[in-house]
C-alpha cells in the first residue's frame, strides 16, 4: 500500500497534463493518482461528490493527499470530507501546496514509501527550489515587513499576530468590521486562533471570523498573500490594537444568574401594566421548499433573486429600526446583511448546487452549517449568534417559498432570554400583553421598540426567574415598577387588575384631553413634543405641542448618493404640515463613523462614539450641511421651525454651525425667518458644565439623555452587561440635567428628548429639575401631559433635590415609586 492522491482542477485538461508531467518523473506506477477535474458537461468546475468518489478510490488505508487548483476547488473538497466515512476523513490531507509542482513532488514521494505527512510537507515545500533559484520576485530595496507582520513562506505572503482584546473576543460586531475593513483589497487573508490551535479560516467571512472561538487574550495568528497582503496586515493589526471600537473590560465569566450576582433585581423597561398566560417562544421553523428542477446556473439565479429580495426585506426593517429607535442600534442589521454576501457561506451553497442540489436545499445545508459553526463556539456570547444565521437562513428559504409552521403558542405574556429587533418590530401587540426577557436593556434597541409599540416589559431579569415564569400559570408585569409575579394569589391578583384598570382610566382620560396645555397644579406650562421620523409618525402625534426632535435621517438612508436641497425640502415640509402649523425641531444629520452612511465613507475610528460624529462631521462635509440649511430655511419661511446641531461640545462648534446657518439665509435670499430658532443638543458631559457659555447664542437646549447617559458613566448604551449602569436616572447623569437648567438662565428653554422623557414616574423629577419640555414617543405625548398636570412644582423641586443626593439610580427610583 502507499499514499493515494487526489487531483481537484476546474479543468479535466490541466488534471490530465499534469499527471502526465508526473508520471514522467516515476519510475514506476507510482500508486493511487485519482482525479476530479470539471463537469459532466465538459465546462469549468469541480463536483463534489466526484472529489468524495475520487478519495474514496484513492484510499489504500495509508492516507491520501488532495491537491486543488484554486478558490472553489477548496470549498468542494471541503464539503467533499464530509461525504466520505469517518475512518476514511481521518486520513485524508487538503495541501494548500501549487497544484503541477505539489504534484510531481508529492508522486515522488509517494512512490517512495513515505507517510502521508511526509508526503503533504514535501509538496508544501515545492516551491522552495524555484524560488531559491528566481529570487525574491520584489526589489532588492523591498520595504520592510508591517510592524508584526515578517514575510511569510511565499514571497508576496505577510504575517502578524494579534492579541484580542474585546470582551466579548470576536463577536459579530468587531468580526463585522474586520471584514469590512479587508473588502476591496486584492489579497487573500486568513485568520487562525493560536492559543487553541484551530484550523484557519477565511477573514473575509463573518460567518468564518465568528466561529474562530477567538476569546479575550487569545492569540490570533494573521497570514495574507496577493498584492495588497502588507496592506492587509496592516489593517488587521491596526484594527486589533484599536480593539475593534470594542470596550477591552474584562470579559465576565461564568456564574450565577444576573439576578444572584450582586442582587441586581428585574429592570422597569417599558411602562404598562400587563397580565395574562404565559407564551413562551418557540421559533417558527421554515420548511424547506420541494426541490424545482432546474440546471446549476438556473438554481444559481434563483438563489440571487432570493438574496436580493431578502436584502430588500431586511434593509426596511433597518430603516424602520432606524426612524424608530435611531441608526446606532439599527446597525445591528448590518451583520445579517454581510451573512447574506458571506463569501464562505455562498460558496458552501454554490458547492451543493454545483453537486445537483436545488437552490433551497443547498442555501439551507450551508447555513446550517454556519449555524452549527456558531452554536458549537466555546462563548455564550458566540453561540448566541447562531441565531443571526438562522434568520437569515429563513428569511432566504421564504423568499425561494419555504413556509414556517405556524406558531401555535396562545396569547399571553412572552417570557424570552433576549430579543432581536426584527421580532420586536414584528410584534403583535393585541396578542402580548407584555415582555418578560431574561437580559437585555431599557435602552436596547428592541425594548426601545417595544415602548415605541406600547407593550410593557421588564428586562434582566435572569436565567432563573425567566425559568419560575415559563413552568407559571398566570403572570403579572408591571413594566413601570419592574415587578414580575408568578402565579399570584388572588388579593394580589385583584390589586394589580385595579391598578391596570386605574392606567387604563388615566390613559383614557389622558386620551381625551390629549390637546389641552400640560400645565402643573400650580400653573407652570411644560410644552410636550413628539419624536419622530417620518410623516407617519408626525400623523401619529396625538395630542403633541410640537415635534420636539426630527430624526433628518430618515432623508439620506438606503440610497447611494445624498439628496439634494430641493429633495429634502419636500421632507422636512411634508411633515411640518402634518404637525399642522405646530412647530418641528429638525436636528441636523446626526451619523459618524459608529454609523456611516454609503455614500459619506469615513476612515476607521478606534471609538466612533468619541469620534467625528454629528455636527463635528457636518462641520468637516460643509456641502452637505450646507444643503441641509438651505432645506431647513425655505421650510422655516412657511413653518414654525427649531434648527438643533448635535453633539456639540466646544462654543467654538456653535459659532461654526450658526455661520453656516447664516449663510445659508443668504443663499435663500429672502431674509431670516421671523419663526426660526437655534439649539444645541446637550449629550456631552461638558456641553452640560458649560451651558452658560452657549446660552447666548441659543434658544433652546434639548438633553439627549440616552447618549448622556452613555458619555457620563462609560457605559455603552445596549450593552445587556452594563444594562443596570447604564440608567438616565443615576444621580450623576441628574446633576448635569440640573447643571444645564441653572446655567441656561430665564431666556433658554431646557428639553428632554430622550428615553427618560417618556417614562410617567420621572416626569415630577424632571420638572423639579428645571426642564420645561419632554419630547417623546408620539404615541406617548397624551399621558405625559397628564403625568405634568398631577406635579405640583414646589414639591417637584423638593423631590429633585433629594433625588440628586441619592447614592445610586436603584435609590432614586425607590424614591420616585414612594
Amino acid at each position: 500500500m502507499s499514499v493515494g492522491i487526489v487531483v481537484v482542477s476546474h479543468s479535466r485538461a490541466l488534471a490530465d497534463a499534469a499527471i502526465a508531467l508526473a508520471g514522467e518523473m516515476l519510475q514506476d506506477d507510482g500508486g493511487a493518482i485519482e482525479v476530479a477535474a470539471g463537469l459532466d458537461d465538459g465546462g469549468l468546475g469541480t463536483d463534489a461528490v466526484a472529489i468524495s468518489e475520487a478519495v474514496t478510490r484513492a484510499d489504500e488505508g495509508d492516507g491520501v493527499l488532495v491537491l486543488m487548483d484554486m478558490g472553489s476547488a477548496v470549498l468542494s473538497a471541503e464539503l467533499a470530507l464530509e461525504m466520505v466515512d469517518d475512518d476514511v476523513r481521518e486520513r485524508v490531507v487538503l495541501s494548500s501546496a501549487p497544484l503541477v509542482e505539489g504534484l510531481v513532488v508529492a508522486s515522488v514521494s509517494a512512490a517512495g514509501g513515505a507517510p502521508v505527512a511526509d508526503v503533504a510537507a514535501e509538496a508544501a515545500d515545492a516551491l522552495l527550489a524555484k524560488a531559491g533559484h528566481l529570487g525574491p520576485s520584489e526589489p532588492a530595496e523591498a520595504a520592510e515587513p508591517e510592524r508584526g507582520a515578517p514575510a511569510g513562506d511565499a514571497p508576496d505572503e505577510r504575517r502578524g499576530v494579534f492579541t484580542v482584546s474585546p470582551a466579548h473576543g470576536l463577536h459579530a460586531r468587531p468580526a463585522t468590521r474586520l471584514v469590512q475593513a479587508l473588502r476591496g483589497l486584492d489579497a487573500e487573508v486568513r485568520l487562525r486562533n493560536a492559543t487553541l490551535d484551530g484550523p484557519e479560516v477565511s477573514a473575509l467571512s463573518l460567518s468564518k471570523v465568528a466561529t474562530l472561538g477567538a476569546l479575550q487574550s487569545h492569540e490570533v495568528a494573521v497570514r495574507a498573500h496577493g498584492v495588497d497582503a502588507s496592506e492587509a496586515v496592516r489593517r488587521v493589526l491596526e484594527l486589533a490594537d484599536e480593539g475593534f471600537g470594542e470596550s477591552a473590560e474584562p470579559a465576565p465569566s461564568a456564574g450565577p444568574a444576573p439576578e444572584d450576582r450582586g442582587g441586581r433585581r428585574p429592570i422597569p423597561a417599558s411602562p404598562g401594566i400587563g397580565i395574562g398566560p404565559v407564551r413562551v417562544a418557540r421559533s417558527a421553523a421554515v420548511t424547506v421548499p420541494a426541490a424545482r428542477p432546474g440546471s446549476p446556473s438556473e438554481q444559481r439565479d434563483r438563489l440571487d433573486d432570493a438574496r436580493r429580495r431578502s436584502r430588500d426585506e431586511l434593509r426596511t426593517v433597518r430603516t424602520t429600526a432606524a426612524r424608530e429607535i435611531g441608526e446606532p442600534e439599527a446597525a445591528i442589521f448590518d451583520a445579517q446583511l454581510l451573512l447574506l454576501d458571506d463569501p464562505d457561506l455562498l460558496a458552501g451553497a454554490d458547492a451543493r448546487i454545483g453537486a445537483g442540489a436545488d437552490a433551497a436545499q443547498a442555501w439551507a445545508e450551508a447555513l446550517d452549517e454556519g449555524e452549527r459553526g456558531f452554536a458549537g463556539a466555546a462563548d455564550e456570547y458566540l453561540r448566541a449568534r447562531a441565531a443571526d444565521v438562522r434568520d437569515v437562513r429563513d428569511r432566504v428559504l421564504r423568499a425561494l417559498g419555504g413556509t414556517a409552521e405556524p406558531d401555535a403558542a396562545p396569547d399571553g405574556i412572552l417570557v424570552v432570554d433576549d430579543l432581536v429587533p426584527a421580532d420586536a418590530a414584528a410584534l403583535d401587540p393585541a396578542r402580548t400583553p407584555a415582555v418578560v426577557l431574561a437580559a437585555g436593556s431599557p435602552t436596547a434597541h428592541a425594548v426601545i421598540l417595544l415602548r415605541a409599540r406600547g407593550v410593557p416589559a421588564v428586562v434582566g431579569v435572569g436565567a432563573a426567574l425567566v425559568a419560575r415564569a415559563r413552568a407559571a400559570t398566570l403572570l403579572v408585569v408591571d413594566g413601570t415598577t419592574g415587578e414580575v409575579l408568578v402565579d399570584p394569589d388572588e388579593p394580589t391578583l385583584t390589586a394589580f387588575r385595579e391598578r391596570a384598570d386605574a392606567r387604563e382610566r388615566r390613559r383614557g382620560d389622558a386620551l381625551r384631553r390629549a390637546d389641552e396645555p400640560a400645565v402643573t397644579r400650580d400653573g407652570t406650562t411644560v410644552l410636550v413634543g413628539a419624536n419622530v421620523g417620518s410623516v407617519a409618525d408626525a400623523r401619529a402625534a396625538t395630542g403633541a405641542d410640537l415635534a420636539g426632535l426630527v430624526r433628518t435621517e430618515f432623508c439620506f438612508l438606503d440610497r447611494q448618493q445624498a439628496p439634494d436641497v430641493d429633495e429634502q425640502e419636500a421632507s422636512y415640509r411634508a411633515i411640518a404640515e402634518a404637525m399642522a402649523g405646530r412647530r418641528i425641531t429638525l436636528r441636523t444629520l446626526d451619523v459618524g463613523g459608529d454609523k456611516p452612511l454609503d455614500y459619506l465613507p469615513m476612515p476607521h475610528e478606534a471609538n466612533p462614539f468619541l469620534g467625528v460624529r454629528g455636527i463635528r462631521l457636518a462641520l468637516a462635509r460643509p456641502q452637505l450641511l450646507a444643503d441641509q440649511l438651505r432645506a431647513i430655511v425655505r421650510v422655516a419661511h412657511d413653518h414654525p421651525v427649531d434648527v438643533m446641531f448635535p453633539m456639540v461640545a466646544g462654543i467654538e462648534e456653535l459659532t461654526a454651525a450658526r455661520a453656516a446657518l447664516d449663510e445659508a439665509v443668504e443663499a435663500v435670499g429672502r431674509g431670516r425667518p421671523a419663526d426660526l430658532r437655534v439649539g444645541i443638543m446637550v449629550e456631552v458631559p461638558a456641553a452640560a458644565l458649560k451651558a452658560a457659555a452657549f446660552a447666548g447664542d441659543v434658544d433652546f437646549f434639548s438633553i439627549g439623555t440616552n447618549d448622556l447617559t452613555q458619555y457620563t458613566l462609560a457605559a455603552e448604551r445596549g450593552n445587556d452587561e452594563l444594562a443596570a449602569l447604564a440608567d438616565a436616572l443615576d444621580p450623576g447623569v441628574l446633576a448635569l440635567i440640573a447643571a444645564t437648567a441653572d446655567r441656561a438662565g430665564d431666556e433658554v428653554l431646557v428639553a428632554v428628548c430622550g428615553e427618560l422623557a417618556g417614562d410617567e414616574s420621572a416626569v415630577p423629577l424632571l420638572v423639579g429639575l428645571g426642564v420645561r419640555e419632554l419630547s417623546v414617543a408620539p404615541g406617548a405625548a397624551a399621558t405625559i401631559k397628564e403625568a405634568v398636570r398631577a406635579v405640583d412644582l414646589g414639591e417637584a423641586r423638593a423631590l429633585a433635590a433629594e433625588a440628586l443626593a441619592c447614592p445610586d439610580a436603584g435609590a432614586v427610583r425607590a424614591l420616585l415609586a414612594r
